[in-house]
């Protein structure tokens, strides 16, 4: 059939308005696109400002938490803190806590838990949201703790001086100084940048903590400010690294604690023994319980003991048994206070003890048995605090364990004068010396060292163990 042109031109016409409608579409779609590309664009950076905002609010409302406490906990004592935490008034009121406005940008509310009995540990989750998006909020969580003597596998306000038989697996620090010949596989730090080392006579100074393992690190240069590269890298003896100097850890006010504990008997949650005798022998029982002993007469040249009190207070008993032996629970709150000198040996069970010999001049003696726990996943802690020394006697164990942390307050943790050859001596918790520890003395001592730390010292500390002043963050993590 032959068109017209009428019907061509016609034809035409329709032909552009349907390739018009195909464009207009294709612009339209593209358009739309944009537009909604656009605007996602917009509401995404809104919500990106309010999602900043409200972690910002959340942020701060767990450095408000971190001030609070810093205010009402500051210079507490354990027994103070545990009356504070009791109170269940954490933020000045009773739960729930309330939400606090935050410079009229929006709010943050908080929720805090309580250390556990025995732990420092505090955790506060801070909400925080704005007045503007109520429904988008961000949570920060923070844990705080309080930093406890016993966090060092080896701590002293004097010299320490590590042998080449010994490995230590926790931190080790001098307030004077350390020569390290054994093997450190975590931070070895001193207070000085020099000092001279008392361990041979006539020397120059020396690095606040060196080696003389062969071969011998150099002496020290003066001044502290020397170059990169002037203390060897000995990562045959320091695994993890030495620093020095370094803030020091002072021993003024850990006295403070026995008094704490001596009151924290008084609440009749813990336990208080007098000075009768010359001490007593504790013997921790996987039962929960502990037998005690009056001792009468000791050998303080070897730490052994002769002969303890009956309980009558007549007669004398050869062994720790019959007449002479008493058996008590572990105490509640984990405190046993002896106003005398201390034998201590045993193994304990999910409990978790600190024993304290707190007379002026009093000594814990360590080495009639092994000292253990049953676990070692944080439910058995042992912790022993004398006011002068800690000694482990001559006839302990020829491989000897304790399981335990010891602060030695005005004295020293080492062996007993008259102490013969050991094979072998293992801590597996914290050491803290005043005067300078020591397992090998001449000829006699231990021929192997071996010093693990705890870690599950660091959240849970023994009862009443003395602590730092101030919470300090231990964890930061958005939830």
């Amino acid at each position: 059939m032959i068109m017209t042109k009428s019907e061509i031109k016609e034809n035409k016409r329709g032909s552009a308005l349907a390739y018009a409608l195909v464009i207009i579409t294709v612009v339209m779609i593209i358009l739309v696109s944009m537009l909604g590309y656009v605007v996602s664009q917009l509401k995404f950076s809104f919500n990106r400002a309010e999602k900043e905002e409200a972690f910002q609010i959340a942020e701060a409302g767990a450095y408000y938490y971190r001030w609070y406490l810093a205010y009402e906990t500051s210079g507490k004592t354990p027994l103070d803190l545990e009356n504070f935490w009791q109170g269940g008034t954490a933020l000045g009121t009773s739960e729930p806590y309330p939400e606090i406005d935050y410079e009229g940008i929006g709010k943050y509310k908080l929720e805090v838990t309580a250390p556990e009995p025995g732990s420092t540990i505090v955790t506060v989750k801070s909400v925080g949201w704005t007045y503007k998006e109520p429904n988008m909020k961000r949570i920060v969580q923070v844990r705080f703790r309080r930093p406890s003597w016993s966090e060092y596998a080896m701590l002293s306000e004097s010299f320490i001086n590590v042998g080449d038989q010994a490995e230590i697996y926790g931190k080790t620090h001098s307030n004077t100084g350390i020569r390290f010949d054994g093997k450190a596989y975590n931070i070895v730090s001193a207070l000085p940048c020099s000092f001279d080392d008392p361990s041979h006579g006539g020397h120059s100074k020396e690095f606040g903590v060196h080696t003389h393992k062969v071969p011998a690190d150099p002496d020290a240069p003066s001044g502290c400010n020397w170059p990169e590269g002037t203390v060897p890298d000995r990562s045959d003896v320091f695994v993890a690294g030495r620093e020095f100097p370094l803030s020091g850890i002072t021993f003024s006010g850990v006295s403070s604690s026995f008094t704490t504990m001596e009151e924290a008997t008084s609440k009749g949650n813990g336990k208080y023994f007098d000075s009768t005798g010359a001490g007593r022998r504790i013997i921790l029982k996987t039962n929960g319980t502990y037998d005690i002993c009056t001792v009468n007469f000791y050998w303080e040249n070897s730490g052994s003991i002769n002969n303890y009190l009956k309980n009558s207070g007549e007669g004398t008993c050869s062994t720790c048994s019959g007449e002479c032996l008493s058996n008590y629970a572990i105490p509640d709150n984990g405190v046993i206070y002896v106003n005398d000198n201390v034998w201590v040996e045993g193994t304990i069970n999910n409990k978790r003890v600190t024993i304290a010999a707190g007379g002026s001049q009093s000594d814990i003696y360590i080495g009639m048995s092994n000292i253990r726990y049953t676990n070692y996943d944080g439910s058995e802690i042992i912790g022993l605090v004398a006011r002068r020394n800690i000694t482990v006697i001559k006839d302990c164990p020829d491989n000897f364990i304790a399981d335990a942390a010891l602060i030695a307050t005005s004295g020293q943790v080492g062996i007993c004068q008259n102490f013969t050859s050991k094979n072998s001596i293992t801590f597996n918790g914290a050491m803290a010396s005043y005067l300078q520890p020591f397992m090998v003395h001449g000829s006699s001592g231990f021929g192997e060292r071996i010093y693990n730390f705890d870690n599950n010292l660091l959240y849970f500390p023994p009862p009443y163990f003395p602590t730092g002043t101030e919470y300090s963050i231990d964890l930061w993590e958005e939830l």
